[in-house]
């Protein structure tokens, strides 16, 4: 059923999940640090969309570390290869003119497929369960968004503003249009109510317990919050409890591993973007156009 679209969405996925590693990689600083503009090894990294798409390896590093190792030079006439033991690397033999070994040629860096593989199957799952509802568009374009927000959550704990801002606003305009089209699933002004309702619920968090609830997370309930709450309230609370869910047994499995302790700080962007998921899909399922 809807093979054709499942396979286009998987696509998309996969294709979208492709480009962003770099972008994770430059987003995943401390909050007083600016942007990475260079690669690891340090050459600035250019490409589509301002060096921001692509892998964290620069073209430079990609040619180099694909380059075959030039080979060594033979040795002069005349000369014969000295016996005895071997010198160790980095050190000189007495009236030896070389003064270091150089520098290993690196290894060729892995393309990562971790990314492609998750947005791959998130948008497949997502095609799956709406079938051609006008407001899988909407998901579809969130997902990569989705993806890299949860990245630079798991890295420094953080969810940069350049990136929940734009989908807060976004998603309700998205679904706005989607609401004029036939065969749509939702309600516009449930989204906006439960845009308004999630991003309130968090900012009572955040003023509870400001260390335990990150403000970031109040930027990106509000996103959440209308996505879920296009397919009601019921939704809306389904998909807000199996994110809190999620986030209570990732860290009883860090308590019980002794990997950490009742007060360790965990991202919580990850556990809210996917029980966000179950509550599209739930949604999706449950919905009648």
């Amino acid at each position: 059923m809807y093979a054709t679209l499942i396979a286009v969405a998987a696509l998309w996925g996969a294709a979208t999940g492709l480009l962003i590693p770099r972008a994770a990689y430059r987003l995943s600083v401390e909050p007083d640090r600016r942007w990475r503009d260079t690669c690891p090894a340090g050459h600035t990294l250019a490409g589509p969309a301002g060096g921001w798409l692509g892998t964290p390896a620069c073209r430079t590093c990609t040619t180099e570390a694909a380059s075959p190792a030039p080979p060594a030079s033979p040795a002069p006439p005349g000369t014969a290869p000295t016996s005895g033991p071997a010198t160790a690397p980095g050190t000189t033999t007495p009236g030896s003119t070389l003064d270091a070994t150089p520098e290993p040629t690196p290894a060729p860096l892995r393309r990562p497929i971790t990314a492609p593989l998750l947005t791959g199957l998130t948008c497949a799952t997502l095609a799956l369960a709406n079938g051609p509802r006008p407001e899988l568009v909407v998901w579809l374009l969130s997902a990569p968004f989705a993806l890299l927000l949860a990245t630079v959550d798991v890295r420094v704990h953080r969810l940069p503003d350049q990136l929940t801002l734009p989908l807060a606003a976004a998603t309700p305009l998205l679904l706005a249009v989607a609401e004029l089209l036939p065969y749509d699933g939702g309600s516009w002004l449930h989204a906006l109510f439960g845009a308004l309702a999630l991003g309130g619920g968090y900012f009572a968090l955040f003023l509870i317990h400001p260390t335990g609830m990150g403000f970031g997370d109040v930027k990106l309930a509000l996103s959440l919050g209308a996505a879920l709450g296009w397919y009601g309230w019921g939704v809306l609370f389904a998909g807000t409890f199996a994110g809190f869910l999620l986030g209570a047994l990732y860290g009883l499995g860090l308590v019980l591993a002794r990997r950490g302790s009742r007060t360790s700080a965990i991202p919580f962007g990850p556990f809210m973007l996917g029980g966000a998921l179950l509550g599209l899909v739930l949604g999706a399922l449950s919905a009648t156009p």
